[in-house]
């Protein structure tokens, strides 16, 4: 026997070992197996909820306005996440809204925003690294421009994309040309918000959701057996038998045929006399004396009222006695109740 067909037969044995043991589980152990089930499932969706909502909360930051720099410079610091490098799914989401306040009163001016990966944000090889970002070719230095026209007190979103490191924030105008406005008196801030949790706590948070719907499948099942078992559908193949058997009993009735009723009164002739049985002029014969008919071995069971008693026959039917003598032809039976109701054959 091959290795596959081992493991196939020893997972056979195991869902019928798992299967007999379900089947000899009593009624209290279900309802507990029940009652398990169903608080893991709460347990694990409590717990998925605290991850998800961990994973969604954004960690908030602001920069403002340097007159010296004439930008807005934040040093963001150390970004935690997947460490992964490059621009994949991983990447740690930034969400930037800049609000120009005080914008330049030149003709063409724009917003650019850097975001740089660099330890020290006061380093003089920082200006190297944004024209490098301008460029567009590294995921460490990145650059973004407004898309719409910049009015005072307009505010742009800006949105990027990081991977897990130490990072510095620059803002400021520009002109037509790319270049930086370095005119006073301008201003503008910066709201952003990272989300460094979402895959820390995202994968753990679809991992408990996963495990609360395996909780739910098995609070069904265990649920759907306790019900057949107190339903009644759960029976074992020998109380299925006993059970039909019962029915097949009750349904027949008492065994064997009744007899014929009587057609007269107890002591009466079993034949009449057809004449006289000597020649003519004989004296006529003495009719044979009938012996009194022997009294039934057990006594008339008497019925409810007045119109007659109940006599047993074979086989547990009864016939009903009138006060005359005669006989009901209608054969009876005794029902749960004691009672006497005609036999339905």
């Amino acid at each position: 026997m091959s290795e596959e067909e081992l493991d196939a037969a020893g997972a056979l044995a195991v869902d019928e070992d798992q299967d007999e043991l379900m089947e000899e589980m009593s009624i209290e152990e279900r309802q507990e197996r029940l009652k398990k089930a169903r608080w893991n499932v709460f347990l694990y969706l409590g717990v998925a909820a605290i991850l998800f909502g961990f994973a969604l909360f954004p960690m908030p930051f602001s920069a403002d306005w340097d007159e010296f720099s004439t930008s807005a410079e934040k040093d963001v610091g150390l970004v935690w996440g997947m460490p992964v490098d490059g621009e994949d799914l991983f990447d740690v989401p930034m969400r930037l809204t800049v609000t120009a306040d005080n914008p330049p009163t030149q003709a063409a001016i724009n917003i650019a925003v850097y975001v740089i990966e660099q330890e020290d944000c006061t380093d003089f090889t920082l200006s190297e690294k944004m024209q490098e970002a301008k460029q567009g070719d590294s995921h460490a230095y990145q650059y973004q421009e407004a898309d719409t026209r910049v009015l005072a007190d307009g505010t742009y979103d800006f949105e990027f994309n990081i991977d897990p490191g130490h990072y510095c924030l620059i803002a400021e105008y520009i002109d037509a040309n790319g270049d930086k406005i370095t005119s006073s008196g301008n201003a503008l801030s910066v709201e952003g918000k990272l989300y460094p949790n979402q895959f820390l706590g995202g994968f753990p948070g679809l991992l408990c959701l996963a495990l609360s719907a395996f909780a739910f499948v098995g609070a069904q099942k265990h649920g759907a057996a306790l019900r057949k078992i107190l339903e009644g559908e759960n029976e074992t193949t020998e109380s299925k038998v006993l059970s039909e058997a019962s029915k097949a009993r009750i349904a027949a009735g008492p065994g064997g045929a009744p007899p014929a009723g009587p057609s007269g009164p107890p002591g009466a002739p079993s034949a009449q006399q057809t004449g006289p049985s000597g020649p003519p002029g004989g004296p006529p014969a003495e009719a044979p004396v009938a012996e009194p008919a022997a009294a039934p071995a057990t006594e008339p069971t008497p019925a409810a009222g007045s119109e007659g008693t109940f006599e047993p026959a074979e086989n547990g039917y009864f016939f009903k006695k009138f006060a005359d003598g005669t006989y009901d032809q209608t054969v009876y039976v005794q029902n749960a109740e004691g009672a006497y109701v005609p036999h339905e054959g």
